[in-house]
C-alpha cells in the first residue's frame, strides 16, 4: 500500500480536532471579511461608549464595554495570528496519513516554522511542508493540498537507493528515522521485523536519471522499471532498458528530493520526483497535539 501523505486530509477530523484543523486552515479573505465586521461592530458601539454619562455606566454599558473588548481582542488576534505570524512565521497542519510513521502519527497536529526557508534552503534530514506537483495528486485531491516528507536530497547530490540502503554521493547514509510497517487497525502501524523487510514484495532500488532533458525519478524492480513510476513518466518500451542503465544523475539546482519515513506507506519523490524550491513552505518543528505526544521533530 502506498500513502501520498497530504497534510489536508481527504476526511476531516471530527470534534475538538476537526475544529483545531478547520480553525488552522480558515481561508485568509475569510479571515478578513470576519475582522472587517469585527471592526466594523466596535466603530457602531463607540458613540454610545463614549457618550454614556459615567453614572450611568453600568447593567446595559457593562455588557457593552465587555463586547467592545472581546471584539479589540478578536480583532488584534485575527490580525497578528492570521496575517502576520501564520503566513510568515508559523502555521499548524495536521497529519492524516501514515508516510511519515513512526516520527508523525495519523492525528498528529504539527507546527511548522515558515520563516525558516525565507533565509535558507531545506537541509539533509529536515521534516518539510510544501506544495507537491500536480503529478503526485489522486484525481479527488484538491490542488491546494500540502505534502509532508523528510528532505533526503538538495542540488548537487546524487541519491540512490539499493536494497533499502540509501547512498548520498556514493556513501552510505544512517537513516535512524526510516522504517517499512504494516497495518494493525485504528490507525496504527507496527515496524516489520528484519525477515519480513528482507522478504516483501513491493521492492525496489531508486535512482535519479537525465533522460530527454529531464532529471526524473526511476525505480527498478527485478522484473524492470516500476510501472507505477511509469504512469508518470512514459518510457517507452524500447528504451526502458537503455534508461535503466544510465547513471545516476544530480539534483539540479532549485530542486529536492523528498521522501517519506515509512518507506513502504509513502509514495513520494520516489514516484513523482523533484520539488523545485518555490514549493517549498515550511519546516516541521514540533507536535504540539495530542498532549500525550508533544515533543519536538527536527
Amino acid at each position: 500500500m502506498l500513502d501520498f501523505g497530504p497534510l489536508i486530509a481527504q476526511t476531516e477530523p471530527g470534534g475538538f480536532f476537526g475544529f483545531i484543523d478547520r480553525l488552522a486552515r480558515t481561508q485568509l479573505s475569510t479571515v478578513v471579511l470576519f475582522v472587517a465586521a469585527c471592526t466594523i461592530a466596535r466603530l457602531a458601539l463607540y458613540p454610545y461608549m463614549v457618550r454614556t454619562p459615567e453614572h450611568r455606566r453600568m447593567g446595559a454599558y457593562t455588557a457593552a464595554r465587555i463586547f467592545n473588548e472581546l471584539l479589540d481582542a478578536v480583532i488584534y488576534a485575527g490580525v497578528l495570528v492570521f496575517l502576520v505570524i501564520r503566513p510568515f512565521a508559523l502555521q499548524t497542519f495536521y497529519i492524516p496519513s501514515p508516510s511519515m510513521v513512526q516520527t508523525l502519527q495519523i492525528n498528529d497536529f504539527i507546527l511548522a516554522n515558515k520563516m525558516i526557508y525565507r533565509l535558507r534552503a531545506p537541509e539533509h534530514g529536515e521534516i518539510v511542508v510544501f506544495k507537491p506537483p500536480k503529478i503526485a495528486l489522486n484525481p479527488d485531491q484538491p490542488e491546494q493540498t500540502d505534502f509532508i516528507k523528510r528532505c533526503i536530497g538538495v542540488p548537487g547530490d546524487v541519491i540512490e537507493i539499493k536494497d533499502d540502503q540509501l547512498y548520498r554521493n556514493g556513501k552510505a547514509v544512517n537513516e535512524p528515522y526510516k522504517v517499512f510497517t504494516f497495518a494493525v487497525g485504528n490507525n496504527r502501524y507496527e515496524n516489520m521485523n528484519p525477515d519480513q523487510i528482507r522478504d516483501r514484495l513491493d521492492k525496489f532500488d531508486f535512482k535519479m536519471v537525465e533522460y530527454n532533458g529531464k532529471v526524473i525519478p526511476l525505480m527498478i524492480t527485478p522484473f524492470g522499471v516500476n510501472p507505477e513510476m511509469m504512469s508518470k513518466f512514459p518510457i517507452p518500451l524500447e528504451d526502458q532498458e537503455r534508461v535503466r542503465n544510465l547513471p545516476p544523475a544530480k539534483i539540479p539546482p532549485g530542486y529536492f528530493l523528498m521522501i517519506g519515513d515509512n518507506r513502504n506507506m509513502s509514495a513520494d519523490g520516489r514516484f513523482w520526483g523533484l520539488i523545485p524550491r518555490e514549493s517549498i513552505i515550511a519546516r516541521s518543528e514540533a507536535i504540539w497535539l495530542p498532549l500525550t505526544r508533544i515533543r519536538l521533530t527536527n
